[in-house]
């Protein structure tokens, strides 16, 4: 009986993809050292954009369920760091997963109604919940805590071990850190028996319950979960932007977030990197094309990309990438033939 070896393309393709993806990351991992502290801080802020689009990515593009009020859960996400570390003088770092636990609870606890809702009533239902609750944080009840209107400003972190880095570097390090990690749990997630759980509930709901899906369950977890990734990254923006208050978390922050996950590409982990980049950077392009209406060419942008790249940017280099590897391969075998 004769054995077949494994067919060394793969294995090639393989390692070119570690030595690009190792590659990439020592890039990332240098441009703290070659831009300003500015564009270090804004690079931060791409870092916890993304780990929010990742979360709302998990609940709208892998599960279906459309949401408007991610920007409620970022800010609680935010608030609770911010509370822990003025009040009770918690390290900054031991606030993210408090944050990430409170969201997910939260989370959970508010995808139990929303399951008799669907489609357009569940938009609405989670745009009640974003349009709140700035004013929920302005209550005069939770004043003492949240700081009211004037909310709470946070002291910006030391570098730890005395490293030659200042604050800006370190908070893009710690944050590049904790997004690894949750891409990675995401990644691991979305490709397990739970990922593929969500996409059946997405595409063929009645299909899933038959065969053996708890509907209810996956759908309170991928809210759950969802809301768990956008409170650790408002926990990181509060961080780096050292300061949260109401008016920082309008429904304008959830809209935004949807955005940029359909920019950067529904149901996909890198679309998330993509959107990030998007709404970080693309506003202060059109302020800068017009300051006059800056929102105007902001608009102009988002309707671009969608007649260019209907499926999203990371579909688009999906697509492209594909039509590269066809013809190559075409041209191969025309060769040897």
């Amino acid at each position: 009986m004769t054995t077949l070896s494994p067919a060394p393309v793969p294995v090639a393709m393989n390692k070119r993809r570690v030595i690009a993806y190792a590659v990439l990351l020592l890039a990332v991992c240098a441009l703290p050292f070659l831009v300003s502290n500015y564009r270090t801080f804004q690079l931060t802020l791409v870092l916890v954009y993304a780990i929010a689009l990742l979360g709302l990515n998990i609940l709208t593009g892998y599960n279906g369920q459309i949401s408007l009020g991610h920007g409620a859960f970022y800010a609680i996400g935010a608030y609770v760091a911010a509370i822990l570390m003025d009040k009770f003088g918690v390290p900054y770092y031991l606030t993210v997963p408090v944050a990430g636990v409170v969201c997910l609870v939260a989370g959970f606890l508010f995808g139990l109604p929303a399951l008799r809702l669907e489609g357009l009533y569940l938009a609405l239902a989670t745009f009640g919940l974003g349009v709140s609750m700035p004013q929920l944080l302005k209550d005069k009840h939770i004043e003492h805590w949240t700081g009211g209107v004037q909310g709470i400003v946070i002291i910006k972190p030391d570098p730890p071990f005395g490293l030659p880095i200042n604050q800006d570097q370190w908070l893009y390090y710690f944050t590049l850190a904790v997004l690894l990690v949750m891409f990675l749990l995401g990644w691991n997630l979305l490709r397990g028996r739970i990922g593929r759980s969500l996409i059946a509930i997405r595409d063929q709901p009645i299909a899933a319950e038959a065969m053996g899906v708890n509907n209810a369950l996956y759908k309170s977890l991928a809210f759950g979960v969802s809301a768990m990734y956008t409170g650790v990254a408002g926990a990181l923006g509060a961080i780096a932007v050292q300061f949260v208050a109401p008016d920082s978390f309008t429904i304008f922050l959830s809209i935004t977030f949807l955005i940029g996950i359909v920019v950067g590409g529904l149901a996909s982990i890198p679309g998330a990197i993509y959107g990030a980049l998007f709404i970080q950077f693309v506003p202060n392009i059109a302020d800068q094309i017009s300051r006059a209406a800056p929102w105007a060419i902001y608009g102009v942008f988002v309707i671009g990309f969608m007649y260019v790249m209907p499926v999203g940017v990371a579909g688009a280099i999906r697509i492209a990438w594909a039509r590269i590897q066809s013809k190559s391969k075409g041209s191969s075998k025309s060769q040897t033939s």
